[in-house]
């Protein structure tokens, strides 16, 4: 079992969290603020910090009856305003069309319908996360168990509000059942000392709580690259459960915004151990959804390291500035993704630019910058590189070759077909014949057998040769053979893009 089950000394525990970190930092006003979701949200929008819209509120049972339930949107967030650990959250995907009514219901002659009739509630029901519905009656409900404090921390009466339900960004669709993921990042002495991805499960119900089922995912802090991973309380996972999705090697978008923003709500709330929440929206980008004065301590199994150590190592220090305290926490607990990442997933990690020692004909070797690049499905070298390698034979041949100038897209397969069935065979370093488009257009190339060497890895395969004498990079490593690498697009930032 993973040893921070056990009783290591850089495990930050429950009772020394509040011992020693929550007592001594957290006084008591600062701990009403972020107990109160409406307060600390209010005042965080006072200070220019982005957080979701308040739709509205309901403070007694008098707005509970009040309440015009038509003005609700069709999709929205229903909270306590004093609830813990995700308890009381109500979550609404969208709002279920009315159904047309029956040709045989009656008519009453003051219009409205004899039967099935409602006052309009008809239309008022809306669909949860697991397709079930939920009505006014369930609604009303629910705010009553709100009001009366089911849900608050000494479940004294609390206030229910709506808010916004942010818009999923494209990144997180495959790996989120239904909710919004968040990260929640860790802020002592104004240093983000360790964060984690939480991602909304069938379990969790499509929420983002370890609690409840969620799966909480490590971050590296220097580069915002997930690393290890916990689905519930302590059950370490490596992918979505019935997929391939693997939960390593996701890079956050807006990371160090992420930080800043954390580091920002530490220095509004005066909290000097916090939890923030921070979601991405697919419009906004981050915001954030609420402060914890006392966060769980999963986030120490997810990121298989202990809070204490790295809240001792930030104690002493003097930063007088937000960005200082954002560059301390990534220096100080990051940069050691790329070996931990290689270890889980047994694949090398490279950026979009890469050192490539190719091996020619009759054992030449060329080392050259290549283009590591996704969007591409082979591997292709410029045709002055073929040459040094010693493919000139073969390129000669192939421009005596009477093949097509003129041709759609809808014949490509039938002229391939032709081409390999009258050439391949007739040229020992031809391996294969294939059209290339390009934003110049589409043209028929040679495939020659090739092996390189990326980051002690030989790969031998097919490559296309095309003239690339325009850009800076003579070769291109297409995702055919890059599935022994994991790709981070931030490790070669600031070096030249040109392809």
């Amino acid at each position: 079992m993973f040893d921070l089950l056990k009783n290591s000394t850089g495990v930050l525990g429950m009772n020394a969290r509040n011992l020693d970190y929550i007592r001594p930092n957290n006084l008591l006003e600062a701990k009403k603020l972020a107990d109160n979701k409406l307060l600390s949200k209010k005042i965080l929008k006072k200070n220019d910090l982005p957080v979701p819209q308040l739709i509205a509120k309901i403070k007694s049972r008098d707005d509970l009856e009040k309440f015009d339930w038509q003005a609700l949107p069709e999709t929205f967030a229903l909270k306590p305003n004093r609830g813990f650990g995700g308890e009381g959250i109500l979550i609404v995907y969208g709002k279920k069309k009315p159904a047309r009514p029956s040709a045989t219901m009656a008519f009453r002659a003051d219009n409205g319908f004899a039967l099935g009739d409602e006052g309009g509630n008809h239309q008022d029901t809306w669909i949860k996360a697991d397709g079930s519905l939920i009505t006014v009656a369930d609604l009303k409900s629910h705010i009553q168990n709100i009001l009366d404090g089911s849900f608050s921390l000494s479940n004294t009466p609390d206030i229910a509000f709506f808010e916004e339900r942010l818009q999923l960004l494209k990144l997180f669709k495959p790996y989120s059942f239904k909710g919004i993921p968040d990260i929640r990042v860790v802020v002592f002495n104004k240093v983000p000392v360790m964060a984690m991805l939480r991602l909304p499960t069938k379990e969790s119900g499509g929420k983002a709580n370890l609690q409840q089922g969620a799966i909480g995912v490590g971050i590296d802090m220097a580069s915002g690259i997930t690393t290890t991973a916990i689905q519930g309380k302590n059950k370490f996972v490596e992918q979505i459960l019935n997929t391939r999705l693997t939960l390593s090697g996701i890079k956050i978008p807006y990371w160090k915004d992420i930080l800043t923003l954390a580091v920002k709500s530490q220095e509004i709330s005066n909290l000097g151990f916090l939890g923030a929440d921070i979601a991405i929206d697919k419009e906004r980008g981050p915001v954030i959804l609420e402060l914890n004065a006392r966060p769980g301590l999963s986030i120490q199994l997810a990121n298989r390291a202990g809070l204490r150590e790295r809240m001792e190592r930030v104690a002493g220090l003097k930063i007088k500035t937000i960005e200082k305290g954002v560059r301390v926490g990534m220096d100080l607990f990051g940069g050691e993704i790329q070996e931990e990442l290689e270890e889980i997933s047994g694949r090398k990690v490279i950026g979009t630019v890469e050192k490539v020692k190719l091996v020619g004909k009759e054992g030449k070797e060329i080392e050259v910058e290549a283009k590591v690049d996704t969007g591409a499905y082979s591997s292709s070298i410029d045709t002055d590189l073929a040459i040094e390698l010693g493919f000139s034979s073969v390129l000669n041949y192939f421009s005596s070759l009477d093949v097509p100038r003129d041709f759609s897209r809808e014949n490509v397969k039938i002229i391939e077909a032709d081409l390999r069935k009258k050439y391949i065979g007739t040229h020992p370093d031809l391996a294969d014949i294939v059209i290339v488009y390009s934003s110049t257009g589409s043209t028929i190339r040679p495939k020659v057998n090739l092996t390189f060497v990326l980051e002690s890895v030989a790969i031998t395969t097919q490559v296309n040769i095309i003239e690339r004498a325009e850009l800076s990079k003579k070769m291109i490593v297409g995702k055919k053979n890059l599935n022994k690498f994991l790709i981070d697009v931030s490790k070669n930032e600031g070096k030249n893009s040109r392809g």
